[in-house]
């Protein structure tokens, strides 16, 4: 390696370091990594500017826009608490339910805006039940993740998998659907021998669980008409935006600039609420990796990986699996996959591999290795935070002693698909 890989090498492991501590602001410590990069000659500007992978700001942005609008007008509460209802008051019922609700619509959405919207609705109902909220959550952490897995915006990694090669919304739902489906029953059924039993409720607290009223959380009803339409369109056009040739940016950017156009919500509230921090953290990542790339030193690392798995399709797919699960647990997945794309991408260009399923294997590791501690994903420390505030600490051991187990769990079931589907 020369000097210049060596100093582009420490200031990305630094820049690494300075995200895991969380000591500063993730996108301050990406763009300083970045910075340095540039000042130092390891990139130019031009390289550093094509480096970033504008599909999936765009996606982002897109889908920022669309949620904030629509989530004003209380629709998210409302199916929560009729679900509760729905469940009569039964703390396990009301567990599964909630749990689909998360799943689901960490798909359709993302995993980090469903935690933001359910676990206050969460906290609200075990607060009447007086029951401890802790499982609840644990659950919709393990089930945001599982089910943020299944498509193409579930997770930030699969829209940066998604963008970097052109893999579709269906292509996701096609391909990890059905393993994510098993691994949410199977973790149903593993919580259930957990809590379901233990779980109990005083008939009388059951019943104020029925005096709430769902209709009241709905504030705006031609909103909410509106927003479920463009939502609606937003999500037709990612299933046949491939048929259309279309990116998956264009389609959510379109989606927003409509819903802004009639939903008659100021502009300039909606872009104040845009997570801009999350959206300079992923530039900053893309041009960190970019001068990596640039540099040559991801193509040395590819050929490390190769030369450890002699080039077995088999072997390189359940390893970056596997690597990826645990690498995920401990440090954020966003930054881990920003990392290993060029890298994936560069062991499909020096042989003839096909490396399609090493990018399904990428994503059930990135997306589920969240699972594994209460940092691996960015629904987790949310999830953490909120119920820190409300006097209820989930815990960084008491979490990964249920975690690790579910993600190792769900490891090994992706592991059978990923061999049986692909490589048998």
């Amino acid at each position: 390696m020369t000097n210049q890989m060596i100093l582009a090498s420490v200031i990305f492991i630094s820049t690494y370091g300075l995200i895991i501590s969380g000591k500063i602001s993730d996108m301050v410590a990406a763009f300083m990594g970045a910075i340095l990069m540039l000042l130092l000659g390891m990139t130019n500007q031009e390289l550093a500017i094509n480096a970033i992978d504008f599909n999936t700001i765009g996606l982002l942005i897109g889908m920022m826009i669309i949620v904030n609008i629509t989530k004003r007008t209380g629709v998210f509460q409302y199916i929560s608490i009729l679900l509760a209802k729905k469940a009569r008051g039964n703390a396990w019922m009301i567990m599964v339910f909630l749990g689909i609700f998360t799943a689901v619509a960490s798909a359709i959405l993302d995993n980090v805006t469903t935690v933001l919207l359910v676990v206050p609705v969460t906290l609200a109902i075990t607060e009447t039940l007086e029951i401890t909220p802790i499982p609840f959550l644990m659950l919709e952490i393990l089930l945001s993740n599982i089910g943020g897995t299944a498509s193409l915006i579930g997770d930030p990694p699969n829209i940066m998998i998604g963008s970097s090669n052109n893999l579709g919304f269906m292509d996701f739902i096609f391909n990890l659907g059905p393993i994510v489906i098993i691994i949410f029953i199977v973790t149903m059924i593993i919580y259930y021998f957990l809590y379901g039993k233990k779980l109990k409720v005083d008939p009388k607290l059951a019943q104020k669980i029925l005096s709430f009223d769902e209709k009241k959380a709905i504030s705006d009803k031609k909103l909410l008409l509106k927003s479920l339409l463009i939502l609606f369109l937003t999500i037709s056009g990612f299933i046949v935006h491939q048929f259309l040739q279309l990116e998956a940016a264009t389609i959510a950017i379109s989606g927003a600039m409509l819903l802004l156009l009639i939903s008659g919500v100021e502009p300039e509230t909606i872009l104040q609420e845009i997570e801009w921090s999350t959206i300079f953290f992923f530039a900053g990542l893309f041009i960190l990796v970019g001068a990596l790339d640039h540099l040559g030193i991801i193509e040395l690392i590819a050929k490390w990986v190769l030369n450890c798995t002699k080039g077995d399709i088999a072997m390189t797919a359940l390893m970056i699996l596997w690597v990826s699960a645990f690498a995920s647990s401990f440090i954020n997945n966003i930054p881990y996959v920003a990392t290993m794309i060029p890298l994936i991408q560069t062991l499909g260009r020096l042989t003839d591999m096909n490396i399609t399923p090493i990018w399904w294997a990428l994503a059930l590791g990135a997306c589920l290795g969240g699972n594994g501690t209460l940092v691996g994903a960015s629904a987790n420390v949310i999830v953490a935070g909120i119920a820190e505030k409300d006097n209820n600490s989930i815990g960084f051991l008491n979490y990964m002693l249920l975690g690790m187990p579910m993600m190792v769990i769900s490891m090994i079931l992706s592991s059978i698909y990923i061999y049986v589907r692909y490589l048998k």
